[in-house]
């Protein structure tokens, strides 16, 4: 459903707006903010920072970098254990689809690695890790053509059969 959404999105040029950036013209974004993801019954936040490029109107590249800032406490066997982000990484495609010059919608595909930890009172430090697939959709809003918001929404698919996570992103986004 994702990547049907990203080709929508990118067949669609015809409503975008001619104030947004020409073909050919290359653009460099930054974002920071706050994400909340659920796997399971194990709700974690991070703080994310992203960096990209955008080639024209319709395409771009990202990296992203997550520290977990959020861990929380779910019952094992009995015993409460904490659990917590360590780090995660990715690296996305993105499809935009400008709305109007301050506003684009997008739909990204990519593959990331993520790495948790667990311990409790009976429980020696254990960490796991994962890689995924990752695709979502979202939009940023920029107030003066350089400082935005962006929201987004990414699904975690873990190759290794551990829980899939639904991520919430909000944050800070500006162009270069």
């Amino acid at each position: 459903m994702m990547a049907a959404t990203a080709a929508a999105a990118l067949s669609l040029p015809v409503l975008a707006h001619a104030d947004q950036p020409a073909a050919g013209t290359t653009t460099f974004n930054g974002y920071i903010g706050y994400s909340g993801a659920r796997a399971d019954d194990v709700n974690l936040g991070a703080v994310q920072g992203r960096l990209g490029v955008r080639f024209g109107q319709y395409l771009g590249i990202e990296g992203e970098l997550a520290g977990g800032v959020d861990s929380d406490t779910v019952d094992v066997l009995g015993t409460p254990t904490d659990v917590k982000l360590q780090h995660q990484e990715a690296i996305y495609g993105v499809g935009y689809l400008p709305v109007n010059p301050n506003f684009d919608l997008l739909a990204r595909v990519g593959y990331g690695h993520s790495e948790i930890s667990a311990s409790g009172p009976s429980v020696p430090l254990a960490t796991a890790s994962g890689n995924s697939w990752n695709y979502g959709v979202g939009g940023q809003y920029y107030f003066d053509g350089s400082n935005g918001l962006r929201v987004d929404y990414t699904r975690h698919d873990f190759s290794d059969g551990g829980p899939n996570a639904n991520v919430w992103s909000v944050g800070y986004t500006r162009r270069f």
